[in-house]
């Protein structure tokens, strides 16, 4: 991957929404919810594969802050609290480019596992 930082970054919508712009094409609108239920933190992600957890009740979460982690990564922190985990230059770039097919899959474990937004 790229590593590359982003040209800019904007918190929009009263924290609603990370607008990440990498360059004049690319540009990405990303929910604070979406960013939530996909942080890379071990609390979401686990400390290896399979122990995922899928994260219910975030529908209404929002940014409330914004820290630069050296010249790679992003902490962000939740209204819920939550602020562990890096969102490393890379992986906000792959959540933007994959956003439809992640926040489906996620939508679809929801619904297996009878939880709600």
């Amino acid at each position: 991957m790229n590593s590359e930082p982003p040209e800019e970054i904007r918190l929009k919508d009263h924290g609603r929404t990370l607008e990440i712009q990498y360059g004049p094409e690319e540009i990405y609108a990303l929910a604070a919810e979406y960013l939530r239920v996909e942080s890379p933190s071990a609390e979401v992600k686990g400390h290896g594969p399979g122990q995922e957890v899928t994260v219910a009740g975030k529908k209404n979460v929002r940014i409330v802050r914004l820290s630069p982690v050296g010249h790679y990564a992003l902490r962000i922190v939740f209204d819920d609290r939550h602020d562990t985990g890096l969102y490393t230059w890379d992986y906000l770039r792959e959540l933007g480019r994959d956003e439809k097919t992640r926040w489906a899959a996620y939508l679809e474990k929801l619904a297996a596992e009878k939880l709600t937004r």
